[in-house]
């Protein structure tokens, strides 16, 4: 039947539903793009303005705007953020509140992916985490009685009549609607919030407008929620570089989002349009050679001719990148037969027909939103957005059929910690506070070591920036994992690349050790051997010793002044001016951690040094061109320490953390 209840207004349509299911929501949203803010927050705001009612929603990575600190920060943030989401953007408000720890009694907010430690202060937030896999979400959301499913959707209408596309979030919505309905449990009421900006995609995302009980289509809509694109540093590079050998031509891909990701796309680029200067690239970085014959092995260190298939659950900016570049261009027929005849050479590759990307959900920039539409117009076969089990898993009715799709299988996940022994911790500290959240990593794992030729790579900055000053990424042991040492395949840093599938515990800690940053090696190496896991008379190669900072810039200088290591490698949404500012910033933000770092500043806020050029432009952007209060004037001088110091020739660049971004 076609669908009886439409609206145009958020409210009246907040109204009707509060009434129509009772003083008690039991809602399910999206994860990330997918979630109509203007429909959740009239919701909200019927229920905390009514202690009768109540509501409870399960949701995922909701989105916010980041909230600046006072002073420098917001001087920075605040502008940027008005001019890159826009004046209409509209947050979550009960993600607002629950930051502050402020919901009301009668809410609860129920993730399973947060905001990356957007929610390590919320007390709320944190007791009421979901610790799921991807795959495991809609089976245990199908018993939770939801009685309210909400979800951004485009619209198109045709001569058959009106459709809808799931569009950015098919992830769970397919999947948690089938389980209601093998569990034999009563069927939400199902909302469609019309977005016009929506990139309509077709495929398993397209649904038949009784899909729906209720459309909203509001007069205005905010602008889609878009990342800021971050800066790339030599330790990313130099990552991202190591990680790109592991590739195979004619394989499958899958990566995540960041600036680790950001400069393992930038390298696969490099191998294909600059193959001779990315091979220098690998050298310097590793002279003996190791990752060279692990490419032989693993990957390769040619450019692509029969290019990738992209399965990742997580379509973002990368791939339009890599399907620019000419990477990304295996396809995959649907039809089973068609893809064995593929395997077998024996089907023209000019035959059409058949997607190279595969995803469950999108998230990147406005970009991204416009090649996905415009893809999707000229190459409707192109793009497969479909429910998440049929990305993040090999069972079901389609195992024999992914297998085939993922042959040469590369799925790229990042991590905040490992250890000695191989396991790895992405989502939690060691103190049970939760950073991020599990989501599809422990999938692709798995993933990994059930196919023939699989491998999951980790990717690992080798050290952090912390309250204490530089500490280590590689640990003896962790509190808190999220990948069993049982599971333990490659772990790549900027110093290189562990292979450590099928290895000794002995073999595993050398490996590891041989990718750790020199300053923390002798004390790791001595955990190890007081434990029993490292033979006595093990010596640290004196080739290690190198694996510092200083050593990469040095090395990626090169590609550096031949411009191809830029610091933003897919374009920058802040001005030169403000691109001046955040190194600087940067800088800032690192040594008020600890009281030597105030100390330097104190001292460099005492003999900023020489003026450097720009540095009147800076202060003009951050207000601080004239300077009037004490505090302010404090500031412009603390700003100008940082302007000279990060223009000091040799100063590596910030790691790539400066904010806004989720």
């Amino acid at each position: 039947m076609p669908i009886e209840h439409r609206y145009a207004d958020t409210d009246a349509c907040a109204r009707y539903l509060a009434d129509e299911l009772g003083p008690h929501l039991r809602i399910a949203a999206p994860l990330g793009l997918g979630k109509p803010h203007g429909l959740l927050n009239a919701l909200y705001r019927l229920v905390a303005a009514d202690s009768g009612r109540s509501m409870r929603l399960y949701t995922a990575l909701s989105l916010t705007r980041p909230q600046p600190a006072p002073g420098l920060e917001q001087r920075f943030l605040g502008p940027f953020l008005e001019r890159h989401f826009g004046a209409d953007a509209v947050d979550p408000h009960y993600a607002l509140d629950q930051a502050r720890d402020a919901l009301p009694a009668n809410v609860e907010v129920h993730e399973f992916y947060l905001q990356s430690g957007a929610l390590l202060r919320s007390a709320s937030a944190q007791r009421s985490y979901i610790s799921q896999n991807y795959t495991h979400v809609a089976r245990d959301l199908a018993v939770q009685d939801i009685n309210l499913l909400v979800q951004l959707v485009a619209r198109r209408e045709g001569a058959d009549g009106v459709h809808y596309s799931l569009s950015c979030n098919p992830d769970l919505t397919l999947d948690f609607l089938r389980q209601v309905q093998l569990a034999g449990r009563r069927r939400p009421m199902c909302v469609a919030v019309v977005h016009p900006d929506l990139p309509y995609l077709g495929g398993d995302a397209e649904v038949a407008e009784t899909y729906f009980d209720v459309e909203l289509r509001p007069d205005t809509s905010p602008p889609l929620f878009a990342l800021p694109r971050s800066p790339v540093g030599p330790a990313e590079y130099a990552l991202g570089l190591h990680a790109s050998a592991l590739v195979k031509d004619g394989g499958c891909l899958q990566i995540g989002i960041g600036a680790l990701s950001d400069a393992l796309v930038k390298a696969l680029l490099l191998r294909q349009q600059d193959n001779i200067p990315w091979r220098r690239a690998l050298v310097a970085l590793d002279p003996a050679g190791a990752t060279h014959a692990l490419a032989g092995q693993l990957g390769g260190l040619a450019p692509f001719e029969a290019g990738l298939y992209g399965a990742s659950e997580m379509v973002m900016d990368g791939f339009m990148h890599l399907q620019r570049g000419g990477i990304l261009k295996r396809r995959s027929w649907d039809n089973l037969a068609l893809e064995r005849a593929s395997v077998a050479g024996q089907l023209n590759p000019a035959t059409p027909g058949g997607h190279y990307l595969r995803g469950a959900f999108f998230l990147g920039s406005r970009a991204l939103y416009e090649w996905l539409d415009a893809t999707e117009a000229a190459d409707p076969d192109a793009i497969d957005m479909c429910a998440v089990s049929n990305v993040n898993q090999l069972y079901g009715n389609h195992q024999a059929l992914a297998m085939l799709q993922r042959r040469g299988a590369r799925f790229f996940n990042t991590c905040m910690m490992a250890t000695l022994l191989g396991a790895a911790a992405s989502d939690t500290l060691e103190d049970g506070a939760v950073v991020s959240g599990v989501g599809g990593q422990y999938n692709f794992v798995a993933m990994a070591h059930e196919l023939p030729d699989g491998r999951s790579v980790l990717l690992l900055r080798a050290t952090r920036n912390s309250r204490g000053g530089i500490e280590s990424n590689i640990r003896w042991n962790y509190g808190q994992t999220t990948i069993p040492r049982h599971l333990r395949d490659i772990v790549v840093t900027e110093y290189g690349v562990a292979d450590l599938r099928g290895k000794s515990d002995s073999e595993c800690i050398e490996a590891m050790l041989a990718i750790a940053d020199a300053r923390f090696l002798d004390a790791l190496c001595a955990q190890a051997k007081a434990h029993g896991k490292l033979a006595a008379d093990f010596a640290i190669p004196e080739a290690w010793r190198r694996h510092h900072p200083g050593h990469l810039h040095e090395v990626l200088a090169p590609l550096r002044h031949e411009g191809l290591l830029p610091k933003f490698p897919f374009g920058s949404d802040f001005t030169e001016v403000e691109q001046r500012l955040l190194p600087a910033l940067e800088w800032l933000k690192a040594g008020s951690g600890n009281w030597r770092g105030k100390l330097r500043l104190l001292r460099a806020c005492c003999r900023p040094g020489a003026a450097v050029s720009g540095e009147a432009e800076a202060l003009a952007r951050m207000g601080l061109a004239n300077p009037l209060k004490p505090v302010d004037r404090l500031h412009r001088r603390l700003l100008q320490a940082a302007l000279r110091r990060s223009a000091l020739p040799g100063q590596p660049m910030p790691p790539a953390s400066m904010p806004p971004g989720p």
